[in-house]
């Protein structure tokens, strides 16, 4: 990390998991995820180890997500969360009885 962080060391690995360890990552200017979590919040703190007090640069995220996985589906149940959660804290009339039927079908996978 020291190393990443100080020289011209052009790449540093780590999974999800490990970035939730208070890592600092200043050295970052690019992070990109290949394997979706279920909690987004898993992801959103990896993302955050580059940014940290001490970050000079601009830091890019990407997500790559192959067509027709199971990867696109955790995405697709992320962002259906996260918009539920966002109706529900902005006060939006919300809740299983606006779902439709195949709302509901399809959250639960069937």
């Amino acid at each position: 990390v020291k190393q990443f962080n100080e020289d011209d060391t052009p790449i540093f690995l780590i999974s999800l998991k490990a970035g939730g360890v208070g890592l600092n990552l200043t050295g970052a200017d690019v992070v990109i995820h290949y394997d979706p979590w279920w909690n987004v919040a898993v992801q959103n703190q990896a993302t955050d180890r580059a940014h940290r007090i001490g970050q000079t640069k601009k830091v890019t995220v990407y997500k790559m997500i192959a067509k027709g996985t199971i990867e696109e589906k955790i995405m697709k149940l992320q962002e259906t969360k996260k918009d539920l959660a966002d109706n529900i804290i902005n006060g939006e009339n919300v809740g299983i009885g606006s779902m439709s039927k195949d709302d509901i079908m399809e959250l639960l996978g069937v």
